[in-house]
């Protein structure tokens, strides 16, 4: 059974990265430019793939952990610094929405859904890639990481979407692909679904137990 329930809802929050858009291109180009100016080594696409989804910081400690086995505070946070400050400059070269994004975002426009962008992305970039792709407009607001002191899986990001717009926990769906949204949701007592396709730390996004997982948003639609 469907847990979209598309016609009670009246507030549809999304994840971006590995949700609404396959950013993996750009962060592996700007998180290599960054290892490059520290003077350390490369990494792959591939690898980047399985560190990203949980929010920048976690990803530069991913990837030291992975190069040098240990992760000293001064150099994590210096090589965030040079990644915010190499990605946040051009966030969307490759950036790309993924498939049936478009249309499921045009028929929430059309049913007058209130839409809002609920990312662990900085702010700035979340909303220069929105932009870039020409998805702004769909949105009545982009809530980035760096909004609240506390991020998902802390549900304070969702609970003011909730109290903002006035609407009750059972008029709002969540929709994400990580474990982040998934606990958020579940802490804020909101209904979840989760697409197959992103990015969840290289784990199974089955394994925390989401409520349904879908390959496409517009499988809701035809539900």
């Amino acid at each position: 059974m469907s847990v979209a329930k598309l016609d009670t809802r009246e507030l549809i929050l999304f994840d971006l990265d590995g949700t609404l858009v396959d950013s993996a291109t750009d962060l592996y180009r700007a998180m290599n430019m960054s290892l490059n100016a520290l003077q350390l080594p490369m990494v792959t696409e591939a690898q980047v793939r399985t560190w990203i989804g949980k929010g920048t910081s976690v990803f530069c400690h991913s990837t030291l952990l992975h190069l040098t086995g240990e992760v000293h505070p001064d150099q994590h946070q210096q090589l965030l610094e040079t990644f915010l400050g190499i990605y946040n400059a051009d966030p969307c070269l490759d950036t790309q929405p993924f498939a049936g994004i478009l249309e499921f975002l045009e028929w929430g426009k059309q049913q007058q859904k209130k839409m809002i962008c609920v990312t662990n992305k900085p702010e700035l970039p979340s909303r220069a890639i929105l932009d870039a792709l020409d998805m702004s407009h769909y949105f009545v607001d982009v809530i980035g990481g760096d909004r609240f002191s506390e991020r998902k899986p802390h549900p304070r990001q969702l609970l003011h979407c909730v109290e903002t717009f006035g609407v009750e926990k059972s008029q709002v769906l969540m929709i994400g692909d990580s474990s982040n949204d998934v606990e958020a949701a579940r802490r804020a007592g909101i209904d979840c679904i989760v697409v197959s396709y992103g990015y969840n730390h290289g784990e199974s996004i089955y394994d925390c137990q989401p409520q349904q997982v879908v390959d496409n948003l517009t499988e809701l639609l035809a539900s």
